[in-house]
């Protein structure tokens, strides 16, 4: 088309692209966010500190020493938050549960105003078509927990459990959909390891040990919520990547090697009743905390798994690195993101059926997918990101490629549903299929977003 905007030539693009009658009937459509990264109201009725109030105000840990203090005031603006959902087209909707908010101490005493938050937001999504898809932990340990030990102590396992199964007894006659953790491993080993995430530490005992209780604490609360409400539909979400070597050479084989069970293997398998990878237990050199019956506990039954999918890892050895021994290195040429991340479609096709095949037949749900450029509103109000909606087609093809192939694409859920705070990178990254302005809290539509919502409608035309 002669003159055509760059994101009208996206919108071409997306109708050759994706083989929209691949994906069933009852797909899930949907857009993702977290609590501390959009609600703020960070004291307000009854809430309590998380470590993620602490780590932000960490001298140099956030850029721009932003906090999620007011982050998106969805707390406040949810109902206008739910009306864009409308617009877009989607019917389900990824949110998690801010534990501080409705256990301030972690445990004993519970915030009544907090609970009667997530009660309004559950029936206001359900009132408009969308389904919710509960996430109970998205990184915001209250701070309590954190003095007492925080992850590396088996407690906060038990604890987590405490408050999944009160928060499934309030809201679970409405919810079906439940994931436990979100990304365990940004918690453990950026958390724990990297010290780049709250709480910031660098320390390899203490990250394998809250690795071990985040896995734990899944288990538990899997068991938790099945107790008050057997019908519930339970899954965890994992952040996956295909990893390469860089080169043929053995170094790098086994490097690649070690870095896939670092990032994709010591997740999946525990939880799905493989036990943990013993070549990683000795790359780490720390013994595991483990009681008779909590590999059984780690591996309760999933009903779905989720998929967080960003970039690929190409990795060589890295011997006097920390563990695992490797690292990752950029190829030059490559198409890549405002957060300087890979752009591989394909690597998703790859990981959806690397589940399928190698996991079990449990339906498969993209929880985050997504891509950060530094957008602007143009003059004529508009935000026009090409570069994304050309990201989110070409992932989008990359599910209907797997679900072609017989893996049971269930759902995706677009990251994110709103600019955000992105954690240690503050608001200097935008995901969102919707702008942000932080100063007004002014919300627009951009081209991405009109896009994946003619996405949606196409397909619900071709079912």
């Amino acid at each position: 088309m002669t003159g055509a905007r760059p994101a009208d030539r996206a919108a071409e693009l997306a109708d050759r692209a994706v083989d929209l009658g691949a994906l069933p009937a009852d797909f899930a459509w949907g857009t993702a966010t977290s609590a501390y990264q959009i609600e703020g109201a960070a004291e307000e009725d009854g809430r309590g500190p998380s470590i993620w109030d602490t780590f932000s105000r960490v001298p140099g840990a956030v850029d721009g020493g932003h906090t999620g203090d007011t982050a998106c005031d969805h707390y406040h603006r949810w109902q206008g938050d739910i009306a864009l959902m409308r617009e877009l087209g989607t019917n389900a909707y990824r949110l998690s549960i801010a534990w501080p908010r409705v256990v301030p101490g972690g445990d004993g005493a519970v915030n009544a105003k907090g609970l009667d938050f997530y009660d309004r937001l559950t029936d206001g999504l359900l009132a408009a078509g969308i389904e919710p898809n509960v996430t109970l932990y998205h990184w915001d340990l209250p701070q309590a927990l954190q003095d007492r030990g925080g992850w590396p102590e088996r407690a906060t396992a038990e604890h987590f459990a405490a408050y999944a199964g009160l928060v499934a007894e309030r809201l679970g006659d409405r919810v079906t959909q439940w994931a436990t953790l979100n990304e365990p491993l940004c918690s453990a080993w950026i958390g724990h390891l990297e010290g780049r995430m709250a709480p910031g530490w660098s320390d390899l005992t203490a990250a394998v040990r809250a690795s071990y209780h985040l896995l734990l604490g899944h288990g538990l609360a899997a068991q938790a919520v099945r107790a008050v409400r057997p019908a519930a539909r339970l899954g965890i979400v994992n952040n996956l990547s295909t990893v390469e070597p860089a080169t043929g050479g053995d170094a790098d084989l086994a490097a690649a090697r070690r870095m896939d069970g670092h990032v994709n293997r010591w997740w999946l398998d525990p939880v799905h009743g493989r036990g943990f990878p013993a070549d990683m237990r000795e790359v780490y050199g720390v013994d595991l905390p483990e009681r008779p019956g909590d590999l059984a506990t780690i591996a309760a039954p999933l009903d779905w798994i989720g998929l967080n999918y960003y970039f690929p890892q190409i990795v060589t050895a890295d011997p006097a690195g920390p563990a695992p021994f490797a690292r990752q290195i950029d190829r030059p040429g490559v198409p890549r993101t405002g957060m300087d991340w890979e752009v591989d479609a394909d690597g998703l096709e790859t990981l959806i059926m690397r589940l399928h095949e190698e996991y079990g037949d449990q339906r498969i749900h993209i929880t985050e997918n997504g891509s950060s450029y530094p957008d602007t509103v143009a003059p004529d109000g508009r935000v026009h990101d090409p570069e994304r909606a050309a990201y989110l087609t070409s992932h989008l093809a990359a599910c209907a490629r797997a679900a072609r192939r017989g893996a049971p694409v269930a759902g995706y859920y677009a990251w994110s549903l709103l600019d955000n705070f992105e954690w240690a990178y503050g608001y200097d990254k935008r995901f969102g299929l919707v702008h942000v302005d932080y100063a007004t809290q002014r919300r627009t539509v951009k081209s991405s977003g009109r896009r994946y919502a003619e996405i949606i409608a196409a397909h619900r035309a071709a079912h």
